[in-house]
């Protein structure tokens, strides 16, 4: 009951030395692929994890067993736990355990290899912090998850202060990646694109800076799962430690949404437009070549407009004062809560980094989005708002602007993302019902099967069999 994936690292040499080097918490797992680890569990007790360790290490010593491997149990409720596999490689997940016990794994694999013996005894492995990893995919998950393909326009992890090989930093932020900023993400490979790691002196710490490295990891050209790491992170279950191997199916059972990453303070999303529109403004009023008495003047009252679904908006009063240009310093008032802001951050970067209210935080902002050139994306803990911020005139003015409805695609069944079609099911003229399965999609190894979303009469078959999509593109057109 209440299943927990927990796997013990074992490391063995050819002189029949064989030790385990703690565990990891390997439960937050999506169709059964693991997105965060960590260690240790915030599970098992000290007992429970010898008696793991131990019939780990037997086990090894049984198969003369020489390099690291992981031996994977499942543990019930009760901390009853039982035999699952064995892996005889290095896990995705094995820094976490580097970065408690302090030993760089590679470099013991090879040294065993090589016939030398293990130099250090069970005695010696340490426990040190917490350690927490998040697998960075190229995903989209307010799509249900939908592999994600294409040129990576940004890539910038945040600012790393830990390194493969290196073993004496701890307590910071790693990044393992293979990719890099103009690279292509294909359809041919699995989704995953980097592991985000940190280090911390105990699991809230953990938590702490790994949602602050989240907020700092730019990718775009592509969608990525951050959102949705940012939300179980932020998940009272996760926090508290109480899940298991199902915790994601019962808590996004009907996928995930951005609603499912609710903001503790969605008011500083929106002092912080405010705050960033104020310094774009003051770049503006220093322009030169101005007519004397004729000089553009920035005011301290506006409006931020947070755009929401068909066409509604949000409007917040908000008032930007004791602006302070080499120190980029405001206070912001909004909602009847004051925000004192300062960032140092370039202008155009996307990654701002600064202070509010004494409290360091990271943000990404941009300019302009597909929609609308005026707007101001702000993004923070995995809530994201687009906003545009007016004088008073002109917001009033924009409540007149009538909504232009998107145009009505549902006589269409669209690609969801780029891939190669493997299979049409129906024929021009054939009646289909809801949910019926209409054609599938191969992409980043996994099978995409595209259901029919209402009952209709297929007219015309457009696209055809070993054809390969891009995102949007018409497969079928129904009558």
């Amino acid at each position: 009951q209440e299943p927990r994936h927990i796997e013990i690292q074992v490391l063995g040499d050819s002189h029949g030395n064989v030790i385990y080097l703690n565990e990891r918490e390997c439960s937050i797992q999506r169709r059964h692929q693991k997105v965060i680890e960590e260690a240790p569990s915030p599970f098992i007790s000290d007992a429970t994890r010898r008696a793991m360790g131990e019939q780990a290490v037997q086990l090894a010593k049984a198969v003369k067993y020489q390099s690291a491997g992981t031996v994977e149990f499942v543990v019930g409720k009760d901390q009853d736990f039982y035999f699952l596999e064995m892996n005889t490689r290095l896990q995705v997940e094995h820094p976490v355990t580097e970065c408690i016990t302090g030993l760089d794994l590679v470099e013991l694999m090879i040294r065993v290899a090589a016939g030398e013996a293990l130099p250090l005894a069970q005695a010696d492995v340490k426990r040190d912090g917490w350690a927490i990893e998040c697998r960075i995919n190229a995903e989209d998950p307010f799509r249900n998850f939908l592999p994600s393909t294409g040129r990576l326009v940004r890539f910038q992890p945040p600012e790393e202060t830990m390194f493969q090989a290196d073993t004496m930093r701890k307590l910071g932020v790693r990044v393992d990646t293979g990719v890099y900023e103009g690279g292509e993400i294909p359809m041919f490979y699995d989704s995953m694109i980097a592991k985000l790691i940190v280090h911390g002196t105990d699991r809230n710490d953990a938590i702490h800076k790994m949602r602050a490295a989240l907020n700092g990891f730019v990718i775009r050209g592509i969608s990525s799962n951050i959102p949705f790491q940012a939300a179980l992170l932020a998940h009272p279950r996760f926090v508290s430690g109480d899940f298991n191997t199902g915790f994601i199916a019962e808590n996004y059972a009907q996928g995930f949404a951005a609603e499912d990453v609710p903001h503790d303070d969605p008011l500083f999303l929106v002092a912080l437009a405010a705050y960033m529109n104020r310094r774009y403004r003051a770049r503006a009023s220093g322009i030169s070549g101005q007519l004397a008495g004729h000089e553009v003047k920035v005011g301290e009252q506006f409006v931020v407009i947070v755009a929401g679904h068909e066409g509604q908006t949000t409007h917040h009063a908000v008032s930007v004062t004791d602006f302070q240009d080499k120190s980029g310093s405001s206070a912001v008032l909004v909602g009847g809560k004051s925000y004192q802001i300062s960032s140092a951050a370039t202008l155009g970067q996307i990654r701002v980094q600064g202070q509010c209210n004494g409290a360091g935080f990271t943000a990404q902002v941009e300019r302009g989005t597909a929609k609308n050139p005026l707007a101001l994306r702000i993004a923070h803990n995995g809530t994201q708002i687009d906003a545009m911020v007016l004088s008073p005139l002109g917001a009033r003015l924009h409540q007149l602007m009538p909504y232009k409805a998107p145009p009505d695609l549902s006589k269409f069944l669209l690609s969801p993302m780029p891939g190669l079609l493997v299979d049409v099911a129906v024929q021009p003229g054939q009646t289909v019902q809801a949910g019926e399965k209409l054609a599938v999609i191969e992409a980043m190894k996994m099978e995409n099967i595209l259901f029919a979303a209402q009952d209709g009469v297929v007219g015309k078959v457009v696209a055809t069999r070993g054809e390969s999509l891009a995102v949007d593109d018409v497969i079928i057109e129904f009558q």
